[in-house]
């Protein structure tokens, strides 16, 4: 069973790389693939290039052999949707093969405004990884398309997500780690140091490179 974590990773930070871990474990996930959004239709474009993130993250993700950096994305033209890269994902490994999106709170309450969303379920389980203080829409078959979501795709036990290969929702809490890319970006615009909230590692690296330093971040 293979996980997909997708973000700008603009730079990658240890909230993602413990919530990727947190998920692998407690779904059985094989591996998960970091994907590293090319051009975000959603948001502006990332400050550092895909070259540069694409490096850092394969430098953070070193240590562990099951977090693999996947550049997709990044050699794809045009807008990175995640229904694409499913769909390429999919055709990749077979019709069986069960595939996780893995998804925040924030991702998954702004989920109707991705493109072709309905699309997802039928290439991927959906996991929503949450904080224990997160606030999820109530289950509702009669309510908003979210609410229908989880009244009619919502699985409480993990394991089922290996009995297909697409077309469930399950809702995972993950530890609380309060870091934000754009922390770690003003940080190191201001010459600080982002020890503890980068991989020692990646600090380095991060500190050394001036991709942060003269823009407003």
């Amino acid at each position: 069973m293979i996980g997909l974590f997708g973000g700008t990773f603009d730079p990658v930070h240890c909230g993602h790389l413990r919530a990727a871990h947190e998920a692998r474990v407690a779904l059985g996930l094989d591996r998960v693939l970091m994907v590293p959004c090319g051009d975000p239709p959603h948001r502006g474009r990332p400050r550092a290039d895909g070259e540069q993130r694409l490096a850092w993250l394969r430098t953070a993700v070193g240590d562990h052999p099951y977090l693999i950096a996947d550049d997709r994305e990044l050699r794809r033209n045009g807008p990175s949707y995640t229904v694409d890269t499913l769909a390429e994902l999919r055709h990749e490994v077979g019709p069986s093969e069960p595939v996780v999106l893995l998804l925040g709170v924030d991702a998954f309450l702004g989920l109707t405004g991705w493109h072709r969303w309905e699309q997802l379920l039928a290439l991927a389980h959906l996991a929503i990884l949450h904080r224990p203080d997160s606030v999820l829409p109530t289950a509702d078959p009669t309510g908003d398309p979210l609410q229908r979501l989880l009244a009619s795709r919502r699985c409480d036990s993990p394991c089922a997500l290996r009995d297909s290969p697409s077309g469930r929702l399950h809702t995972l809490a993950i530890t609380p780690l309060a870091i934000s890319s754009t922390a770690v970006r003003r940080l190191l615009q201001d010459g600080g140091d982002p020890c503890c909230l980068v991989p020692d590692r990646l600090r380095d690296a991060l500190m050394a490179s001036d991709a942060y330093r003269a823009a407003c971040v």
